[in-house]
């Protein structure tokens, strides 16, 4: 879309909620607009007030406007991580796209690989910003804007910050936070509600999602199509509570029941990444978005519950671990930032890739080493360091990217009431005692919630988005990994050498946890599929 005689143009990918908002204040100081769409009014915007106009804009987003007269792009992304922006300089051409795959298409363009990006993948999960999987391409990072022009790029400079706080206690009850959550989750949901095509959500039965239908159905009086489905003889599966959730709030409920999948299942995963990621719900993902585009179009979900109110048990676990090694921290024996980047929330931990690869590359281990001195040196409250690492890495890194990848392959665009920026501003300033007591996270988050559903629904415990994981994982998901990458046309021994891979599937490798196995079939295949070198 241009504009102003062409000199402004901008390329859009996402969709901004509060546009209709925007576009009465727009209207007010005298901007005419030619149609009614949110790229209109982006880039009204962003002509009238320059790239400060992001601090008004609720969406998610990556976009890309140019200023002809000034010889100026700039790039640009949501919130919290939600869309995504590559870029590349190849042969004196700067290329930026919303998926790293589309560089394939440049001329000459080389598919190389680093061992660094292998083993930040293996060990994270995903390839952290402002890193790209392909050597020499990087992406924006979330919240983050950038301006290129014939002088070169400038540093990407932060446009909002997650930055929680210091407070234990806190001076509001649990019900006055519950109610200004409510006012701004109802905000939220009013602007990602308004659809010209058929909507619905993802109810899996836990506190995020079934929150989330709550309030559309008795607070808004909505009527709601909603989708769940789970893995027969799974019990971890989730569909039996979602569809007591569904039938208690009488929305129209779909429900689908799939029989354990097939290990191969993981190419077809691959095949649909752009980048690899090791989120093993990404299979999940993919299915349930298949299934839900069958009648709708849009689905409102609940991610991003988790960071923002400290829901995951790691958080908890770490906690205790914390307390149990009092003695130890003071000696500098024991390192809290350890005992959170390592086996709770990498995939691979330092001594387990070091088995695999044979050595971690120095900047994959000065990344890591980094993030735990962050979570060491930093004084607040750990539940409070903890979310904000994950809203800042993990979500955006493995989250967030899974749903985009997933649902978009569908045509299905997922929104979520929980990533805006006023709620992201109030989730931010809580203190721990509206968040957690004991092991139990989400506290203002299951107030609000008690009081639409029964209380001792959202007080159960959390199971999780994905895969089944015992029984299936070790009976018939190692022996097909196993295969996989001790065959003849293994990919993944052009970076690791081959009799490395057979010293590993000999030792450490007959231990290897799911996720783990996960990761090396979802990085094999992606290898094949598109054919990359070692740099």
């Amino acid at each position: 879309m241009v504009a102003n005689g062409g000199r402004h143009a901008i390329t859009f990918n996402g969709e901004i909620y509060n546009y209709q908002e925007l576009r009465a204040d727009l209207a007010a100081t005298g901007i005419q607009f030619q149609g009614r769409s949110d790229t209109e009014v982006l880039l009204s915007g962003l002509v009238r007030d320059g790239i400060s106009y992001i601090n008004q804009l609720d969406g998610m987003f990556a976009f890309a406007v140019y200023d002809e007269a000034r010889g100026e792009l700039t790039l640009a992304r949501d919130f919290f991580g939600e869309k995504p922006i590559y870029y590349v300089f190849h042969n004196d051409i700067f290329a930026f796209a919303s998926e790293l795959q589309a560089f394939e298409f440049l001329p000459n363009f080389k598919r190389r690989i680093s061992r660094q990006a292998i083993a930040e993948f293996l060990q994270f999960q995903y390839v952290p910003a402002p890193n790209a999987f392909y050597d020499g391409c990087r992406k924006l990072p979330p919240a983050h804007s950038m301006v290129v022009s014939a002088g070169g790029l400038s540093v990407p400079k932060r446009h909002y910050s997650f930055t929680t706080g210091e407070h234990e206690e806190d001076d509001r009850s649990l019900d006055e936070r519950a109610d200004e959550l409510e006012d701004i989750l109802l905000r939220s949901l009013r602007r990602r509600l308004i659809s010209d095509v058929p909507l619905g959500a993802f109810l899996s039965g836990g506190v995020d999602s079934s929150t989330v239908a709550a309030l559309v159905t008795r607070r808004l009086g909505q009527p709601l199509a909603t989708f769940s489905m789970g893995f027969a003889d799974a019990p971890d599966s989730e569909h039996l509570e979602a569809h007591a959730i569904a039938r208690y709030l009488g929305t129209d409920h779909h429900e689908q029941l799939l029989s354990l999948p097939n290990p191969e299942e993981v190419a077809r995963i691959a095949a649909n990444l752009d980048e690899p990621n090791a989120d093993s719900s990404c299979l999940p993902t993919f299915l349930l978005s298949g299934f839900a585009r069958t009648r709708v179009t849009v689905a409102i979900s609940g991610d991003g519950g988790d960071e923002m109110f400290g829901g995951y048990g790691r958080y908890f676990d770490c906690q205790e671990a914390t307390a149990l090694n009092r003695d130890r921290i003071e000696a500098g024996t024991w390192h809290v930032g350890q005992d959170y980047y390592a086996g709770r929330l990498l995939i691979f931990p330092d001594r387990e890739l070091r088995a695999l690869m044979g050595s971690d590359p120095d900047p994959v281990s000065a990344r890591v080493w980094e993030l735990r001195q962050q979570i060491d040196n930093d004084q607040r409250p750990l539940l409070n360091v903890l979310r904000e690492q994950d809203v800042n890495n993990y979500m955006p890194g493995a989250v967030l990217a899974k749903v985009d990848r997933m649902s978009m392959r569908h045509g299905l665009e997922v929104r979520t009431p929980f990533l805006s920026p006023e709620l992201g501003r109030f989730a931010q300033a809580l203190p721990v005692r509206s968040l957690a007591e004991g092991r139990t996270g989400k506290l203002v988050l299951r107030r609000l919630a008690a009081r639409y559903l029964p209380q001792d629904w959202m007080m159960r415990p959390k199971k999780g988005f994905g895969m089944p994981v015992y029984g299936w994982g070790e009976q018939r998901f190692r022996p097909y990994v196993r295969s996989l990458l001790l065959s003849q046309d293994c990919r993944l021994s052009a970076w690791i050498d081959p009799q490395q891979l057979r010293n590993y599937w000999n030792g450490a490798g007959e231990q290897a946890s799911f996720y783990q196995l996960w990761a090396l079939a979802v990085l094999e295949h992606w290898l094949r599929l598109h054919e990359g070198v070692p740099a």
